[in-house]
């Protein structure tokens, strides 16, 4: 408890560093990681970040001692370095791009390796620190880190205001901002800069092999909430900053458990926290997101697989009815289980469905249309036959196979084809009325083409 005190007052001066420097690392990479992602370069800022180690270990072997800036510098030129060497393989070879970010991933990454290995043999090896860039460590965090990362911060939320209009040509069409006179090449080697600075600034706190994460996660994640990139943006960078504070204030928490008898103390290290807060607030948007979400898409797939079955029970009492010449008869449970494949537990189920919404109502003997179902069943069985009816004579199709074509468009076709189909079947006169006449379209709504084929046998 006094450390959650600790932590929710910010107490700690060490803490506020690292929250600060976490929140705006997450911010920057959340807003610039939209650009990444929708360009489809979400695995180059991962190549960025490998490439940086080589550069990193070259600065240590350079300026012979720990320097930051030294380090960051190295880190962005060999982060520049993969960029090229990526557009060259892609350019001028027919290896694509993804096997392209693979190999210059892998070598400049095993080049960092082994100068590493060959730094930490050096006697005075151990001052340099590169586990840290590896692996990242935000609590050694300082306030110089901080000042560098909130003025990257500033110039690429600047950046990315001043050509939000460029660069969003740039990634939705390249061709269009071409012939609009925008340089989309240097465009591009921008956007690709901004990345790297971004990449290289997060290196101390989460490290080469999480970095990506920052980068790609809240872009994905906020992806599922909008269609609009300016409202991504926004959505992007909050949960970035987010997952900087919540993983920095997890982090700061130090739990304990007992093993044996025994008070074991365990610190989660800061940089994955922050990356398993971001996934976390991924893992909600994909299932909670109210148009995208997988909970969402599963009720909308539901909901129409209840409107398919609703019409297909309204359109089989309709036609055993019109077999019959009386819709007011009723029709029994038997007669409706041989029309279709249903189950009987499905029938059963839609038919106390219908009778829910007064669309059919139990009478002795079985079921029959009430007044509003029958309109509906009308409605369903004109729209059916008018789909049947231009297959046959626009398609070409045999009668006898429309129906199942038929059943599985009638249920999507909008008003505007529906009005189309009508005028093209009253062209062919087989609906009656002049073509684009009001009122043989009123009249035309009355009329139910005859069915191509023979009703009120087995279906599908």
């Amino acid at each position: 408890m006094s450390d959650f005190w600790r932590l929710i007052t910010l107490g700690d001066p060490n803490t506020r560093v690292v929250l600060l420097g976490a929140s705006l690392l997450g911010l920057t990479a959340g807003v610039i990681g939209t650009f990444t992602v929708l360009r489809r370069r979400a695995l180059v800022g991962d190549a960025l970040a490998h490439a940086a180690l080589p550069g990193i270990c070259t600065a240590y072997l350079v300026v012979g001692d720990k320097s930051l800036i030294a380090f960051l510098i190295g880190a962005l030129v060999f982060g520049i370095l993969g960029v090229l060497c990526i557009s060259f393989i892609r350019s001028h070879t027919r290896i694509k791009e993804d096997a392209a970010i693979g190999i210059v991933l892998s070598s400049f990454f095993g080049f960092g390796i082994v100068l590493s290995r060959i730094i930490q043999n050096h006697p005075t090896g151990n001052r340099a620190g590169l586990d840290t860039f590896i692996f990242g460590k935000a609590a050694a965090m300082l306030r110089q880190d901080v000042l560098i990362i909130a003025i990257i911060a500033v110039v690429v939320l600047a950046a990315v205001f001043l050509l939000f209009k460029e660069l969003s040509s740039l990634c939705f069409d390249r061709d269009f901002a071409a012939t609009q006179g925008w340089p989309v090449f240097a465009l591009d080697v921008l956007l690709m800069g901004l990345i790297c600075v971004c990449t290289v600034i997060g290196l101390p706190a989460v490290g080469v092999v999480l970095m990506a994460a920052l980068l790609i996660i809240p872009a994905a994640a906020a992806r599922f909430w909008t269609e609009r990139l300016s409202i991504m943006l926004v959505i992007a960078g909050s949960i970035g900053m987010a997952s900087g504070a919540i993983g920095t204030a997890l982090s700061a928490l130090h739990f304990e458990y007992t093993i044996e008898s025994r008070i074991v103390h365990m610190a989660v290290p800061t940089g994955p926290a922050v990356v398993l807060v971001a996934t976390t607030c991924f893992l909600l948007s994909m299932l909670l997101a109210p148009q995208r979400g997988i909970i969402a898409d599963l009720w909308r797939r539901y909901r129409f697989s209840t409107r398919i079955a609703a019409h297909h029970v309204l359109r089989a009492l309709y036609e055993i009815g019109e077999v019959g010449g009386d819709f007011s008869n009723p029709v029994s449970f038997d007669a409706l289980l041989r029309l279709r494949s249903w189950s009987a537990a499905a029938l059963q189920r839609e038919l106390d469905r219908a009778a829910s919404r007064t669309l059919i109502r139990a009478v002795p003997g079985g079921f029959a249309l009430t007044d509003s179902g029958l309109a509906e069943a009308v409605r369903l069985v004109r729209i059916h036959r008018l789909w049947e009816t231009y297959l046959v004579s626009e398609a070409s199709i045999a009668p006898d196979h429309v129906d199942r074509d038929a059943d599985e468009i009638e249920h999507v076709l909008s008003p505007d084809l529906i009005a189309r189909l009508e005028d093209t079947l009253r062209r062919q006169g087989r609906l009656p009325g002049a073509a684009g006449g009001a009122a043989a379209s009123a009249n035309a709504e009355c009329v139910i083409p005859t069915s191509p084929h023979p009703i009120g046998g087995p279906q599908p």
